[in-house]
């Protein structure tokens, strides 16, 4: 995989709002913050305008990420917010020069459509807090720092009781579970085989949780990973008669014929606590009686 060059102190990083609409008041303490960083932060030309939920047209937005995947001078690009909308913008745009020289896209949530197609191309992506959210949680917001500037990044999670204990080290993948299950069969489905994968979600239905792991599995998706990290699983839904599991039990079930170690209750996702993770990197992964432990090869 290829590292895009980590930032340095005067360098310019791209804000695009590749879905959901933003104001300039909404996105301002992240200005601020990125700013004490040292870093120069530059506007897609689109970046607030609107058109019903979404930060512009198709057209715009596919224009304002070209533009800063395209530019030189941008050395980082990332998402104002989430939402709704990569997906119908990821098919306009030409990634030749970004290929070229690769720089880092950062994001989560919707912007898992990105990292899955950006990774086909053997190239690291952040999958991380976004401006929208920079003030919900300090810790949070510095591991994006650590992870842009290149300082290592190393993670010990809390104890699980559908944990399944293990060891791994191999490439991350993964995101958004909702993204990945209507990625597939598409040109930015993911490769799962002899990966760790990451997965997580908000605000869906226990069954659609059961009919998107049930997807993954009969897809091969599951069988041959090397790992599994479970991120936020938030306010999830459940119909009148309930569907009788958690998320969690849900994903366990899914994966319990497999051996490869699995961890609960990882700080990333739709939570505060969206702990920075390098998509491509390899990661080693290790599982215990007392916790689990992830971090990034430097």
């Amino acid at each position: 995989m290829t590292t895009p060059p980590y930032l340095k102190k005067g360098d310019r990083i791209g804000i695009v709002a590749c879905a959901r609409k933003i104001s300039k008041e909404e996105l301002q303490p992240a200005v601020d913050m990125l700013q004490a960083w040292g870093l120069e932060v530059v506007f897609g030309q689109n970046l607030f305008k609107q058109q019903h939920q979404f930060s512009g047209t198709d057209e715009e937005r596919a224009a304002d990420l070209q533009a800063m995947l395209d530019d030189p001078a941008i050395k980082a690009v990332i998402s104002a917010r989430g939402g709704y909308g990569t997906v119908r913008i990821i098919d306009r745009i030409d990634f030749t020069k970004f290929r070229q020289q690769p720089k880092w896209v950062i994001g989560y949530s919707d912007i898992t459509v990105l990292h899955s197609h950006i990774y086909n191309f053997g190239i690291e992506t952040l999958h991380a807090t976004m401006p929208i959210n920079f003030t919900k949680n300090a810790e949070a917001t510095e591991t994006l720092r650590k992870a842009l500037f290149g300082e290592k990044l190393s993670y010990e999670v809390g104890s699980h009781p559908l944990n399944r204990k293990g060891n791994a080290e191999a490439e991350l993948v993964g995101g958004n579970l909702s993204l990945l299950y209507a990625l597939t069969g598409s040109a930015s489905d993911l490769d799962t085989k002899g990966k760790i994968l990451f997965i997580e979600d908000l605000d869906e239905y226990l069954y659609h949780i059961d009919r998107m792991m049930i997807s993954l599995k009969r897809s091969g998706k599951l069988s041959s990973l090397a790992g599994l990290i479970v991120g936020g699983m938030s306010d999830m839904k459940d119909n009148a008669v309930p569907f009788g599991k958690t998320a969690e039990e849900i994903i366990i079930d899914a994966v319990k014929e497999y051996d490869y170690p699995v961890c609960f209750d990882f700080p990333a996702g739709h939570i505060d606590r969206n702990f920075a993770l390098m998509i491509g990197r390899k990661v080693k992964l290790s599982v215990g009686n007392e916790g689990a432990e992830v971090s990034f090869e430097k």
